[in-house]
């Protein structure tokens, strides 16, 4: 069976909301048509011509990168430009371009999160609270008879979800009043004559991002011409999300150790490292890409070591004077791993949906940034 490009997209965001990116970000769809059929994709880190090359060789039709292609708004697209001739390869080749990029990053089983593991980490927690979902309590007056059936549809669209537990409602009797006027066609009740009937008042939570389908699913499975319901802005927040994550290793070891055990388990020649070599580490911050940033988010929350990448002088200067060790596995070294662990999800996913579209994964033959 065919895949679209639209349903890409929803397994895509099912997994990695685009509601947890970032405003400056740009994840989602860069160059396509959500119509178009879907045969193969190709999973890649960054969007380049050795990828496009690739795609066009193996007649791929969707490329999905972690890092955005079209960051900024373009002015012009030069041919003569390596991103001009990119753009123009996409297009005349049919090639599709999505981008997940900070909703990867900050999601519950995203990058950071799947980098943990990799570490074996143990009691894995979030390093911060930087993102949290709205939270809104709708309202809904139903007839008794369909008060399950209504229910049920704003569930199955996504409300009424409270941590651990799902169909969180609550439901309370009473007497509702309506008069019919000319030109209304009312389920219960005549033109023109006061009515009271008995309904329901069905409450539930609805994370903002659910907010429109649940309703919209409401609305289609309410009996009434006109539904009465409220909605209302929550101050209390609903899931927390993070671009890191905290946890501990299986046993305290050295310095050198972790260094050592951060490049069997992520497949590295090499990282660098700032603090002593002999000193003891057991609980580990770990923020993949640029994360340098989280090193008093890491020292707040009593970590020995904070893994990252892309660390500068200063701030070595400034982990060293807070005593907390980094080891900096690299901006590339801490995120290749995404591109086989979003191949597998993909092609599970579609597996699991029937569909026979094929999924392979890009690896630059060397890394950008080398040491000699």
């Amino acid at each position: 069976m065919e895949v679209t490009l639209r349903e890409i997209e929803k397994i895509m965001e099912k997994h990695f909301p685009l509601h947890l990116a970032d405003d400056w970000d740009n994840s989602g769809l860069q160059i396509g048509d959500p119509g178009s059929p879907i045969s193969h994709i190709l999973i890649g880190l960054d969007m380049s011509e050795d990828l496009l090359k690739d795609a066009l060789d193996h007649r791929v039709d969707m490329i999905i990168t972690h890092h955005p292609f079209l960051f900024q708004s373009l002015k012009s697209i030069r041919l003569d430009s390596s991103q001009g001739r990119i753009i123009q390869g996409l297009i005349q080749g049919g090639i599709n371009l999505y981008a997940a990029h900070t909703n990867l990053d900050r999601a519950e089983r995203g990058m950071n999160q799947m980098l943990a593991e990799r570490l074996e980490l143990e009691n894995i927690g979030l390093l911060d609270r930087s993102h949290s979902d709205d939270l809104y309590k709708l309202a809904v007056y139903v007839p008794p008879e369909h008060e399950e059936r209504v229910r049920e549809a704003i569930c199955q669209a996504g409300g009424g979800m409270m941590g651990n537990y799902s169909d969180c409602c609550f439901r309370s009797s009473g007497i509702g009043c309506f008069r019919p006027l000319d030109g209304s066609h009312p389920f219960i009740g005549e033109t023109g004559r006061l009515e009271e009937v008995e309904e329901i008042r069905l409450e539930t939570i609805i994370p903002a991002d659910r907010l429109n389908l649940v309703v919209s699913n409401m609305l289609m499975a309410h009996p009434y011409e006109e539904v009465a319901y409220d909605l209302y802005r929550l101050y209390n927040g609903g899931k927390n999300y993070s671009y890191g994550r905290i946890g501990m290793l299986p046993e305290l070891m050295s310095l050198q150790d972790f260094c050592g055990w951060v490049k069997r388990c992520y497949g590295l020649a090499h990282v660098r490292f700032t603090g002593d070599l002999g000193r003891r580490v057991r609980k580990v911050a770990l923020v993949a890409g640029s994360g340098s940033s989280y090193i008093a988010a890491a020292c707040a929350q009593d970590c020995d070591v904070l893994l990252t990448g892309d660390l500068k002088y200063h701030e070595a200067l400034e982990a060293e004077a807070r005593e907390l060790a980094v080891v900096d596995a690299g901006h590339e070294g801490t995120e290749r791993l995404i591109v086989d662990y979003l191949r597998q999800l993909l092609q599970d996913e579609l597996i699991r949906g029937g569909y026979s579209t094929a999924v392979s994964a890009f690896h630059r033959e060397k890394e950008c940034m080398r040491i000699i």
